[in-house]
């Protein structure tokens, strides 16, 4: 670089320096620009965080990021500049009050005779020509007087201070009255409400705007923006997950190294973890046998995105051995011996084995196993707990995300939005699919999370099918996350609907779809 380059280059940031904008500017100007912390985080080469800390005074910009960021703010000053503030009123003289009569006591009373030094020179004491109270300092005239004292005559109480009366005004204007339907006063959870409904509608706008900009690349080939959207959902499901966290304490990328059972031993191995994937079919019902039986296969809405809500570790995984480290606020993986489970029209809640014995399952199945053994079910025995991998959890963690996506999920369902709906479909399950060890996202690496995750969509299904068997209708299968067949009238037990708490019937290309005659390979029309 030239000299003279380099001369401008300084002179241009210390014209940046000089007019950085105030906090609160700054974050005006993003939201003028409709720019979320985000994409301004990522344009300047910093974190969502250290944009946030930015907009809020915690910290001032800081190299690498702070140039880029000031020559962003002075661009978006030049498009948006501040609105005109009106100018103050004129102040006007306050009219002069009229004197305030003397008391005739402090009328021409001498003051106390002080020294060079500015103290009070005493004398022959004597009575104070104001109060009457002995004392040795003197007044100017020679006689005695308290140093600075406001004393009173003797025998009276301290003067009140006066004030003049107001001179007469004209009758005051009547006032106009004030609006009948003030303006309601929330409390501090119903501030919080508003706030965290204010912030889910800003943040919902990426998700339609990101469609908007797609749909308008392709040239309203639909399938075209389609696949735009899914190629970038990982990116763009990463910043909405930091949106939701703005106020977040945790910092999930803070923590050490997982432990060695969380790793795959190579690309080819399975991992080490279990979780409980159900493969089950009645064994009263064969479908390879002729019958005469309707049964109907059903479809969970929305499996991985309900799963979201669950206990996951939010501390560094310590090691525990036998119960030492279950508690109901902790999570993790735990090594165990699952009892044996003697119900066979049901599925058993461990999923389908090839061999006996103790496995490492995830925090969620472990949940359901404790439960299905407790009094309020007496299903099977408690496991036999060997060692734990845990730490302090939170069932909220992904739970604000999981509102987002839910909601921009059932507002593209209403309005026939099958973009919207892909779009979201594939921001929520990438998400969970990559947040393990993933080349396709280097942002979160946690296979821990994972499994809790996949596990729970598991164990929420099994939910299901035990909600069924409790109605009188019969399991015949239940596979996957989502996929429950069942015998007799399933609407009475379930509400049907695509919401993410309804169920639908299942269509598709497999022998066994909408409603059908168990035992054979068909459909029957319903």
């Amino acid at each position: 670089m030239s000299q003279e380059n380099s001369v401008e280059a300084l002179l241009e940031e210390a014209r940046l320096n000089a007019a950085i904008p105030s906090p609160a500017e700054r974050q005006r100007l993003r939201e003028a620009a409709s720019l979320s912390r985000a994409q301004v985080a990522a344009a300047v080469g910093v974190g969502r965080t250290t944009v946030a800390n930015w907009e809020t005074g915690h910290s001032d910009p800081t190299p690498p990021g702070r140039l880029p960021y000031l020559k962003l703010l002075k661009g978006l000053a030049e498009i948006y500049p501040a609105p005109a503030t009106e100018p103050a009123p004129e102040p006007t003289a306050d009219p002069v009050p009229e004197a305030v009569p003397v008391p005739p006591a402090f009328a021409a009373a001498p003051e106390t005779l002080r020294g060079p030094d500015g103290r009070a020179i005493e004398g022959d004491p004597g009575p104070c020509i104001r109060c009457g109270v002995e004392t040795a300092y003197q007044s100017t005239d020679g006689r005695p007087l308290h140093s600075g004292a406001m004393c009173q005559p003797a025998g009276t109480a301290p003067a009140a201070p006066t004030t003049p009366e107001p001179a007469p005004t004209a009758a005051p204007t009547p006032a106009v009255p004030a609006s009948p339907t003030p303006a309601p006063a929330y409390n501090r959870p119903e501030r919080r409400a508003r706030s965290a409904a204010r912030a889910q509608a800003d943040t919902t706008l990426l998700i339609s705007r990101a469609v908007q900009e797609e749909a308008e690349h392709a040239g309203g080939d639909e399938e075209a923006a389609l696949k735009a959207l899914i190629k970038r959902a990982i990116p763009d499901v990463m910043a909405l997950f930091n949106e939701t966290r703005a106020s977040g304490r945790y910092d999930f990328t803070a923590y050490p190294a997982l432990p060695d059972i969380l790793k795959k031993p190579s690309k080819r191995d399975p991992d080490q973890i279990w979780e409980a994937r159900p493969r089950f079919h009645h064994p009263g019902y064969s479908l390879r046998a002729p019958g005469d039986i309707k049964a109907t296969a059903l479809d969970v809405n929305a499996a991985y995105l309900s799963a979201l809500k669950c206990w996951l570790p939010i501390g560094k995984l310590e090691h525990h051995t036998g119960t030492e480290g279950i508690d109901p606020k902790r999570s993790g993986v735990h090594l165990i011996t699952p009892a044996e489970w003697t119900h066979p029209h049901l599925p058993d809640p461990i999923g389908d084995r090839d061999e006996p014995g103790a496995l490492w399952v995830t925090n969620a199945t472990l949940r359901l196993l404790q439960r299905l053994s407790g009094p309020k079910y007496g299903l099977t025995d408690a496991p036999v707990i060997h060692e734990s991998w845990t730490s302090g959890a939170t069932e909220n963690f992904l739970d604000a995300l999981r509102k987002l996506l839910s909601a921009a999920r059932d507002e593209a369902i209403e309005n026939r939005d099958t973009l919207t709906l892909e779009y979201v479909k594939a921001m929520y399950s990438k998400f969970i699919s990559t947040m393990g060890e993933s080349i396709h996202n280097r942002e979160m690496v946690r296979p821990d999370w994972m499994h809790i995750i996949h596990s729970q969509a598991y164990a929420n299904l099994w939910g299901k099918a035990f909600k069924a068997h409790q109605a009188g209708l019969d399991v015949v299968a239940m596979m996957g996350t989502d996929e429950l067949h069942v015998t007799g009238d399933w609407r009475r037990v379930f509400p049907e609907g695509r919401g993410v708490a309804q169920m639908k019937v299942k269509h598709g290309e497999g022998k066994a779809t909408g409603e059908y005659t168990v035992g054979t390979v068909g459909t029957v029309a319903r």
